[in-house]
């Protein structure tokens, strides 16, 4: 496997989201009505809507907006974010619940500041300097990491606590609350426990490498897979509620000589199994997306959009996807080599003007959420439905 070498660069942490607010008060005053259609035959709640500032026509957004529920009256979970770091709010989100084949209304109101509460901040994601330099991020039901410069540069000068990968690793939690800082104290400042072992919470025992992990992307040249070695930077773009999201980019590096180009955006939304890749990528029209195989031993599962694979874990079962829509997804294959780690189930997706997107995340039988193959495979085809026919929204 051919591996360009980056050179670490490091840019100053700035946390992108100031108000995140669970609205629990009567209005004020009210302003634009939001319409959010499902043209699917089942409900849908796992769904983040995305109120851009100017499309709202306001000068700014703060935690005296919410969003009123006009059938019902009730004041939902909103999130403010500053997508671009500019120090202002230019986004509002908010989760609603849409029944099958119909269309809900709701109303954005301002009220009053003495009657905001907190909400609890179950998508987060942060920089972890505690173990080397991971960044890692969750929601409610699981959990991801990656690995930066540091942990690459002391993988290849052979030292101890080095981890050399641009492979996504999972994290098994089997809990709906936040397990990110828990562990990380546990087993690397206060040294009381180990994430490695389950307690209880779930654990750490998913072994990346140089595979792809779940999601991580490769370049095909002449038979060969590439990839980049370790993000190089970071920047986080928000935590809250109902979303985390963040920024890496990677030095350039190449595939059979070709340069390539990559960053993105990665987010996670609360009740999804799935992170979203953004990817811009300048040097090739088609990424494959993988899965590792592990230890071989469990079952590649193609599907309309999809790919898994299914396997057994320890004393468990888990699956891992790559979801995409109609038109990123070409296909899949199963590469099996020799060669430790190598051996990854590849997704094969579109590039258009150097972006594309994709989703990718895993079910461990043990949390409980889609414990069978079966339950995972209907989660999948809904999943997928859902991104090839997406919400409905507009504002009057």
């Amino acid at each position: 496997m051919k591996i360009n070498s980056m050179v670490m660069k490091r840019i100053k942490y700035k946390l992108g989201v100031l108000g995140i607010v669970l609205l629990a008060a009567c209005s004020e005053s009210e302003y634009h009505t939001i319409s959010v259609k499902n043209t699917l035959d089942f409900q849908r709640s796992n769904e983040v809507v995305e109120l851009d500032k100017t499309e709202l026509h306001i000068v700014k957004i703060d935690e005296t907006l919410g969003i009123k529920e006009l059938s019902t009256g009730k004041l939902l979970v909103t999130q403010m974010v500053d997508s671009n770091a500019d120090g202002e709010m230019d986004k509002l989100l908010f989760q609603p619940s849409i029944p099958a084949n119909s269309e809900q209304k709701f109303r954005l109101v301002s009220i009053k500041k003495s009657e905001i509460q907190v909400a609890d901040t179950l998508c987060y994601s942060r920089f972890v300097p505690e173990r080397t330099d991971d960044y890692t991020w969750e929601n409610d039901k699981v959990a991801f990491r990656v690995y930066g410069p540091v942990a690459q540069e002391l993988a290849e000068t052979g030292q101890k606590g080095g981890t050399l990968s641009s492979g996504v690793d999972a994290w098994l939690k089997r809990v709906s609350y936040p397990i990110i800082n828990k562990w990380y104290k546990e087993t690397c400042i206060d040294k009381t426990g180990s994430y490695h072992e389950d307690t209880g919470e779930g654990l750490d025992n998913f072994h990346v490498g140089v595979s792809r992990g779940v999601g991580g992307i490769a370049v095909r040249a002449k038979g060969d897979f590439y990839y980049s070695k370790n993000y190089s930077t970071w920047r986080t773009i928000t935590v809250g509620p109902l979303r985390t999201s963040f920024y890496l980019e990677y030095d350039s590096w190449t595939a059979d000589g070709k340069i390539i180009s990559e960053s993105k955006t990665i987010s996670l939304d609360r009740g999804n199994n799935f992170s979203k890749f953004e990817t811009n990528i300048i040097g090739t029209d088609k990424i494959f997306s993988g899965l590792t195989l592990h230890e071989k031993d469990g079952e590649m599962l193609n599907g309309k959009g999809w790919v898994s694979y299914w396997q057994p874990h320890a004393d468990s079962e888990i699956g891992t996807a790559i979801v995409a829509d109609k038109d990123t997804f070409l296909g899949s294959e199963l590469y099996d080599v020799e060669t430790k780690d190598l051996s990854n189930v590849y997704a094969e997706l579109s590039v258009k003007d150097h972006k594309v997107v994709y989703y990718a995340g895993f079910a461990w039988s043990k949390s409980k959420q889609y414990p069978t193959q079966e339950i995972w495979i209907a989660y999948l085809n809904s999943f997928n439905n859902c991104i090839n026919n997406p919400l409905q929204v507009s504002t009057e």
